[in-house]
């Protein structure tokens, strides 16, 4: 079972990754940002005390400096007397070093930094295509159903918070493939907040009373599907999810990953499985949860978020990094 301390160590690896590319922010390269991001936060996990597998990475093993899928993580990958001297566990992880590689090369809110981990086993092992997604929070995960019309789930959404319909908000992928969806949700009476990239950022506030959004629809990529049912289980919301598979291509992605039924409505339990769960997050930009990163001359200071399942919590952590020399001052 996974020590709940790890919890702790994980928030180190995505502060790191974010820092890391905070320093590109608003550079207007994104594979620069991606870039810092991925080997910071490489670096960081190999010192992790874990035998970790990647199961939600960013690309095959030939893409390095990408984390692939099936990379081995942790201190197994330092020499045999270091791992003797520190006890490991098992674990499979997710990981998006950064979410939104162009809201943070255009200095847009919302940036993050993001891993899940769970026993082996624990996190399905999406391919990377697209997914139909519905997410909501713990007061709507029984009255919506992504089979459902949009009018439908609203209505029903609104019924559950004791609210207007015209009192929702919807956060929508900005893309030309949403704007069916966009015309529905208008259409049925609620308000869209329109986001460049970042649905899983989105999800996340979704579930959390008072962010002001009450909901994320359309569709995005099937990865972060994956990181969000991991938060999603631990901020006890629900997530939605059905693969978009277009082609035969597709189809083979699907059975090479595992996955035999490709019209599977998936939710939070199927697709993060595992008893324990610990989702870390650290915000790149400002957002609507958690502030970006933060550079003043002695130091660095970043907003993080840290839940788990066993022992269920969620912690909200701003973290301070002083700089080594004299008459250092903490600023608010």
């Amino acid at each position: 079972m996974i020590d709940s301390d790890l919890s702790l160590e994980f928030l180190r690896v995505v502060e790191r990754a974010a820092i890391a590319c905070a320093h590109t922010m608003g550079q207007g390269d994104a594979m620069k940002s991606d870039r810092a991001a991925v080997e910071a936060m490489r670096e960081e996990l190999d010192s992790v005390p874990i035998d970790g597998t990647i199961v939600i990475g960013e690309g095959e093993r030939d893409r390095a400096p990408m984390l692939f899928i099936g990379e081995k993580v942790g201190i197994v990958n330092l020499s045999p007397e270091e791992q003797r001297a520190r006890r490991t566990v098992a674990v499979d992880i997710a990981v998006d070093p950064l979410e939104g590689t162009n809201l943070c090369a255009t200095g847009i809110g919302n940036a993050i930094a993001v891993l899940a981990a769970s026993e082996r086993g624990g996190l399905l092992q999406a391919p990377d295509l697209y997914m139909e997604k519905l997410i909501v929070g713990p007061a709507c995960k029984h009255a919506v159903h992504l089979e459902a019309t949009v009018a439908e789930n609203l209505r029903a959404m609104a019924k559950a918070l004791g609210r207007a319909v015209a009192d929702l908000v919807v956060e929508v992928l900005d893309r030309d493939r949403h704007e069916w969806l966009i015309e529905e949700i208008r259409a049925a009476g609620a308000r869209v907040r329109l986001i460049p990239d970042g649905d899983l950022s989105a999800g996340i506030a979704a579930a959390v009373v008072g962010s002001g959004v009450h909901a994320v629809m359309g569709t995005g990529g099937a990865p972060q599907g994956v990181l969000t049912a991991a938060a999603m289980r631990c901020l006890n919301g629900e997530i939605f999810g059905r693969l978009v598979v277009r082609n035969a291509q597709d189809e083979a992605r699907c059975r090479a990953m595992g996955v035999k039924d490709t019209k599977r409505i998936y939710k939070a339990r199927d697709m993060a499985s595992g008893q324990a769960i610990i989702f870390a997050a650290t915000g790149v930009t400002d957002g609507t949860l958690m502030k970006g990163v933060r550079f003043f001359g002695e130091g660095t200071r970043t907003s993080s978020i840290v839940m788990q399942t066993r022992p269920h919590h969620i912690r909200f952590i701003d973290s301070i990094y002083l700089k080594e020399q004299q008459d250092v001052r903490v600023r608010f």
